[in-house]
Order: structure tokens, then sequence, then C-alpha cells
């Protein structure tokens, strides 16, 4: 099979930072501004894995979206990573950007608003999923201009992504503790991906500008989960994957996990 290029994403400060591998040169790490930027940076045939949540249905059940729901049992005591992500009229409730702390709290207690007309049971908005909001609709609306990428950029999650390539089990230690970086849990993560045959010079690297440690590490997971989905080796929550109403696909994937093993 020729190969085709891989990407894996996160977003960042500086935009999005990928983990990326084209034909015929080494695995690199940069930021692109815009995720668009990135899509034509793997080209026609490329793949991108992302942490962000792609597909927004109209209404929400209990625990989120529907992948939400299936994961988070999973992962154990690391489940609280997993954001319950609102409707689509609550995704796109408040337009931004917001000129002050103060407006943008206003904007989320009304978003928020919608979030619980279109929910059930009501649930409203948290402050970490409506800072992606941002980001969400980047994609959303890049899908929605070309439906031809909706095969090709598929929704991933660190966690879930540590947790398969681990044989099914959460990592034991936290990335973050009281939202600073934890050093042990991130050194656990380096060395799966490295076992897992990422270059220590990526993994252990200075991320580009723009871009945190942890944001490169998550993309370093999500480059792993693009390369066995290119494979064919992985598996999506839920199975098939659900539709939203825009058709745009909605699963959080996954390395495939055979008899416990990687």
């Amino acid at each position: 099979m020729k190969p085709r290029p891989i990407a894996g994403a996160d977003g960042c400060a500086g935009g999005w930072v990928a983990v990326l591998q084209r034909p015929g040169r080494p695995v690199e790490a940069a930021v692109f501004a815009a995720f668009a930027d990135l899509a034509e940076a793997v080209g026609v045939d490329g793949l991108i894995a992302v942490d962000m949540p792609i597909g927004l249905p109209d209404q929400i059940g209990p625990g989120g979206r529907g992948p939400e729901r299936l994961i988070r049992p999973l992962l154990g005591p690391r489940q609280s990573s997993v954001f319950s992500i609102p409707s689509r009229a609550a995704v796109y409730a408040e337009p931004g950007p917001f000129a002050s702390e103060v407006e943008s709290y206003a904007a989320h207690r009304r978003a928020s608003a919608v979030a619980l007309a279109t929910s059930d049971p009501p649930r409203k908005i948290s402050i970490q999923a409506f800072g992606l909001f941002d980001k969400i609709k980047e994609i959303d609306r890049l899908l929605a201009k070309r439906p031809e990428l909706r095969a090709r950029v598929i929704e991933s999650h660190p966690e879930l992504a540590f947790w398969s390539l681990n044989g099914g089990r959460a990592m034991s230690l936290p990335k973050k503790v009281k939202g600073r970086v934890n050093a042990a849990g991130m050194a656990e993560r380096r060395a799966l991906l490295r076992r897992c045959g990422l270059s220590g010079l990526v993994v252990d690297g200075a991320p580009p500008r723009g871009a945190a440690r942890d944001d490169l590490l998550d993309a370093c997971a999500m480059f792993v989960v693009a390369q066995r989905h290119a494979a064919g080796a992985t598996t999506p929550y839920p199975d098939p994957p659900l539709v939203d109403g825009e058709g745009i696909p909605i699963a959080i994937w996954a390395a495939a996990i055979a008899d416990g093993r990687v």
C-alpha cells in the first residue's frame, strides 16, 4: 500500500500543534495557525486524528453526545478528562470573541441556557468545554465546507488513546494535578509512546513555538492513533459511528485491542 501522510493534532495557544509524517520525510512537529492549513499540509490523501469533538447533535442525552458516555467507564480515574459537549445550537449560540472575562462568563451563561433547553436531562456547559467552542466550530465549518474531509479527519481523545495503546488499561498517573503538568504522568505516557514506535526525538523534544509540552504529548498520541487507523487497526466508540444532522460522523476512535495486547 502506498504510504500516505499521517498527522495527529491537538489545539494549542498558537492554533494547532501537529505531529506529522509525509512520505519520504521524518516525523516532525509543527504548529499551524488554522486547521485548514494542517489539512492542506497533509494533502488530499492525508489522514488526521485530532483531540477535538467532531459532530454536534441537535439534542443531547445523558452523559453527552454518545461517545463520551461510552468511553468514560473505560478510563477509571482518568475519566474526568472527558468533557460533555452540548448541542450544535449551544456551541454556536455565542459567536465571540469576547472583550473581557466578564463578557466571556456572560456568554457562557447564555450558551448554558441553550444547552439546558436542548438536553435531557437538562445540563449546563462546563467552563472547560465552553473554552473549546472556537476550535470545535473551526473544524465543524471546515467539514461542512469540504465533505470529502469527513472520512480523513477523525476524532480521538488522548486518555482513550493511551488506554488503548496500554492494552485496555488506563494510565496509572494523571497528566495534570490541579491544572499543572505532572512530570511523572508525562514520563509514563512518553514511555508508552516510545514503546509504540514513536521517535524519542519527537516524544522527548521541545514543543514548537505556540504549543506546550502537554499539547505536544497529546498530538503524539493522536499521531499513533492515526497510524493505526491508516492500517485499519482502530475501533470507533460507538461502533458504528453516529451521524449528526449535517451528516458529520460522531465517534471517538482508539487503537484496536486484541487479546489484551497492543
